[in-house]
């Protein structure tokens, strides 16, 4: 694997780990203070976590930009690696509940650093080969662009189904 490129993933991991960590304890730490919860963790739901690993990925994704300029396909591996651990992390954690019953804590936590790990790996990998062909990274970036919307969205408009349901209270959102 590219030196060059490794380095990068392994930053980006570096940067998502702790950046998911902070967000995921933010909003209470700034006492609900409603500016941050588009960004952080508001309950302890499944598509909180996917939030708490989408946003870092996608502000390392923006700042790695400016140094992969070069790469026609950057934004659309980044949209794969996006895409995968929004999958990921869903996937792991209902089956292994569905298998196993309600999951403890430190396995939740060892999920969204797993996820974080693959889905870097996935990226280096993709980046590495070079056969992610990308049409248009216009689109990749406007796909993301929709997600951030779209967490936005339902950190206050929050959908009443399984994904944003807080296992510990059964409330939804906010």
């Amino acid at each position: 694997m590219n030196r060059s490129i490794s380095l990068w993933q392994l930053m980006g991991f570096a940067v998502t780990s702790l950046g998911g960590t902070i967000l995921h304890f933010l909003y209470d730490w700034l006492g609900g203070a409603l500016w941050v919860a588009p960004f952080s963790g508001v309950n302890e739901s499944t598509w909180e976590h996917m939030k708490l690993l989408f946003w870092p990925m996608l502000l390392f994704a923006v700042v790695q930009s400016f140094f992969f300029k070069e790469r026609e396909d950057f934004w659309c591996v980044k949209l794969r690696g996006i895409l995968l651990g929004m999958v990921l992390i869903p996937v792991i954690f209902y089956t292994y509940n569905g298998a196993v019953g309600r999951s403890p804590d430190w396995l939740n936590i060892a999920i969204f650093f797993v996820v974080a790990a693959a889905v870097y790996l996935y990226e280096a990998r993709l980046f590495e080969d070079g056969r992610v062909k990308c049409g248009s990274p216009k689109w990749a970036v406007a796909v993301l662009g929709a997600l951030a919307v779209l967490f936005v969205v339902f950190t206050f408009l929050t959908p009443e189904i399984g994904l944003f349901r807080d296992p510990l209270t059964g409330t939804y959102g906010i």
